[in-house]
């Protein structure tokens, strides 16, 4: 099984509308987007190692999943 680390926002954002399909990315608060990525079973990374750059990559990559 794959991996993600942070730095994977599109292989992120694929694995977060999967498991929310109902959730607008737009309107996600980074701190409810940062708590859903680390409950991601691929997830292996440090959560502390996130910044506000890497969930707005995430956060656009999941926006554009939708579209």
């Amino acid at each position: 099984m794959m991996t993600l680390k942070w730095t994977d926002s599109l292989d992120i954002a694929i694995a977060l509308d999967e498991a929310y399909p109902d959730i607008d990315p737009q309107y996600v608060r980074y701190t409810d987007m940062h708590e859903w990525i680390c409950k991601l079973e691929a997830f292996d990374d440090e959560p502390s190692n996130s910044n506000e750059k890497i969930l707005e990559a995430i956060q656009m990559a999941w926006i554009d999943e939708k579209d």
